[in-house]
């Protein structure tokens, strides 16, 4: 790993650029035509009067929708702006350059054409409602950047009451990606996952997600020690008792977990684990050096609040930590959503699944983590990068064949067509953007912006 001296400069590169470039290019995601335009004569086809054939079509057979309009492509991200970045309640304006964001990786790495949502209310049920009354325009649901505990009953009504899959990237997602990490960085240390000790900082929309993921693969409750804001969770609890109403998975963990009943906070935590696994609020100084040291030989650091990790990178290292992801693309192992969400819909767009399994995640986070090792990991690499965009062709393969497999898909498709048009779908999106820049109708930035 390059030195401090070397990290922290380039560490901060990212933030001034953004501020230069969000306003040059006036955001970064617009609607473009997917049918050809040869003269006005066109709209009699693509708008009236032939547009009307069409409608009625749909009228006779709802599920021609799919074959008529973008539909079957195209999926909404929805925030309110209560849980941005790490960046806390910042509004739903505040909130939308991240969406837009969201929304170009979402075409550029999965063909997938996103349109970004934010929201003007922050009750459960108004939002609820919302994409309850968006269902019939979109393929799919991006939830996104919703503060807890409200995002798991949003996300837990919005999967029972829709036709359509509905994911909240930043617990699915994130979850998906982790796990994937995890299967690589215990075998690059030699370490069986059902020996492990796991610590758990921060329970919040991100990690309470990750621990049921975990259950579901069969780590137990007794290998995890987990930490909130407050302290270790443990039976004796009452703050997260006497509110088991809000916080019902927090309190769960308190009784699942923990079977010594450790009390303190992140320092008592992590003495003798194996496995960090954070997902808090920003660093540095969330996690200390120290508390490191206390930890087993070729521990494992997750360390993924954004925008800065609970603790720098090469402090982690210094302390004794054997292997170290953040949430950043500029230092070694990100663990990031975008290696998982785009292809993850690109899958289930393809064969049109009705919803996203447990099983669904898994089998994308085993595929993630393959692909990886089929092309070597190490301790600086126990990720795909987001540049090896072959990676989303396997993982949109992996899932669209587990939808199937669990028959929750409208389609049936093989595995090599399903390759197939992935491939193509993506191709076109990623060539089209070159072919807007090599055109000068996407400008390149100026050179006092370039990172």
């Amino acid at each position: 790993m390059p030195s401090k001296e070397e990290l922290l400069p380039k560490a901060k590169k990212p933030a001034e650029d953004a501020l230069r470039l969000h306003p040059f290019y006036k955001g970064k995601v617009q609607t473009m035509p997917k049918c050809p335009v040869r003269d006005l004569k066109d709209f009699a086809v693509w708008y009236t009067p032939g547009v009307a054939a069409s409608c009625k079509a749909i009228n006779k057979n709802p599920e021609l929708v799919y074959e008529h309009t973008n539909k079957a492509n195209s999926i909404a991200v929805i925030s309110d702006g209560t849980r941005v970045l790490g960046l806390g309640d910042i509004g739903p304006e505040a909130g939308l350059p991240v969406m837009e964001g969201k929304a170009l990786l979402f075409k550029y790495l999965g063909g997938v054409d996103a349109v970004p949502l934010c929201l003007r209310t922050k009750k459960p049920e108004e939002i609820i409602q919302t994409v309850k009354f968006l269902e019939p325009s979109f393929g799919g649901i991006n939830l996104e950047d919703i503060s807890q505990p409200k995002c798991f009953d949003i996300l837990d009504t919005l999967m029972k009451e829709l036709t359509i899959p509905v994911w909240h990237d930043d617990q699915q997602g994130t979850a998906t990606v982790l796990f994937a990490g995890l299967i690589n960085a215990l075998k690059v240390v030699n370490k069986n996952i059902r020996d492990i000790r796991i610590v758990f900082v921060g329970m919040g929309a991100a990690n309470v997600p990750t621990y049921r993921l975990l259950k579901t693969v069969g780590i137990m409750p007794e290998q995890i020690i987990a930490c909130d804001s407050k302290g270790i969770l443990h039976k004796g609890r009452k703050d997260i008792e006497e509110k088991t109403d809000m916080f019902r998975d927090k309190w769960q963990i308190c009784m699942e977990t923990n079977p010594d009943g450790i009390t303190g906070g992140i320092r008592e935590a992590l003495c003798g684990a194996d496995v960090c696994i954070a997902f808090s609020r920003p660093g540095p100084g969330i996690i200390l050096p120290e508390w490191i040291k206390n930890m087993n030989r070729n521990s494992i650091i997750f360390a993924c609040a954004n925008p800065v990790p609970e603790i720098w990178p090469w402090e982690a290292k210094e302390a004794g930590a054997r292997i170290v992801a953040t949430g950043r693309s500029d230092f070694p192992n990100q663990v990031n959503n975008s290696l998982g969400f785009p292809g993850i819909f690109r899958g289930i767009l393809d064969v049109r699944a009705r919803t996203i399994t447990d099983e669904m995640v898994i089998a994308a986070a085993t595929s993630l983590s393959k692909f990886a090792e089929e092309r070597g990991i190490s301790d600086d690499s126990i990720l795909p990068k987001m540049d090896e965009w072959e990676v989303f062709l396997h993982v949109a393969v992996a899932t669209a064949m587990k939808a199937q497999e669990q028959g929750i898909a409208r389609l049936s498709k093989g595995s090599e067509v399903l390759y197939q048009d992935a491939f193509n779908i993506i191709k076109n999106a990623r060539e089209s953007t070159l072919t807007l820049m090599n055109k000068g109708l996407i400008l390149n930035p100026p050179e006092n912006a370039q990172s």
